[in-house]
C-alpha cells in the first residue's frame, strides 16, 4: 500500500507541476491575443485549478496512508489536521476563482462546464 501512496504523491505532484506549466503556456498565448489583463486572469484561473485538482489528489494520498499504513492515533491526528488546512486551502482558492461562494452559485449543468470569469 506503500506504493499506492506514493504513486498518488507523484500524480498530486505532476497535477501541480504540470497543470501549472500548461496554465502559464496557456497565459502567454492569450498575452499575445487578447493582452495583458485576459492572460492574468486566464493564469490565475488555470493554476488556481492544477493546485485545487493537485490537492485533492494529495488528499486522497494522506487518507489512504492513514487508513492502510500507519493505523496510530498521531497518524490520525495528524490526517484531520492536513484535510482541515487543505480543504480551507481548496475552499479558499474555489472562492477566489469563481467569486462566489459554493452555495450561492447555480446548479452546474452535467457535461457543460461553468462560465469561465
Amino acid at each position: 500500500m506503500e506504493w499506492v501512496v506514493d504513486g498518488f504523491e507523484i500524480v498530486g505532484v505532476a497535477i501541480l507541476v504540470v497543470g501549472s506549466l500548461l496554465g502559464l503556456g496557456s497565459a502567454v498565448v492569450v498575452f499575445f491575443t487578447d493582452g495583458r489583463s485576459a492572460a492574468y486572469e486566464r493564469a490565475r484561473h488555470d493554476v488556481g485549478r492544477a493546485i485545487l485538482l493537485g490537492l485533492e489528489i494529495l488528499i486522497i494520498a494522506d487518507i489512504v496512508l492513514t487508513i492502510t499504513v500507519e493505523r496510530t492515533l498521531d497518524s490520525a491526528l495528524a490526517l484531520g489536521l492536513i484535510v482541515l488546512v487543505r480543504t480551507f486551502l481548496s475552499f479558499s482558492l474555489e472562492i477566489e476563482l469563481d467569486g462566489d461562494l459554493p452555495w450561492r452559485r447555480g446548479p452546474a449543468v452535467l457535461g457543460r462546464p461553468r462560465e469561465i470569469r
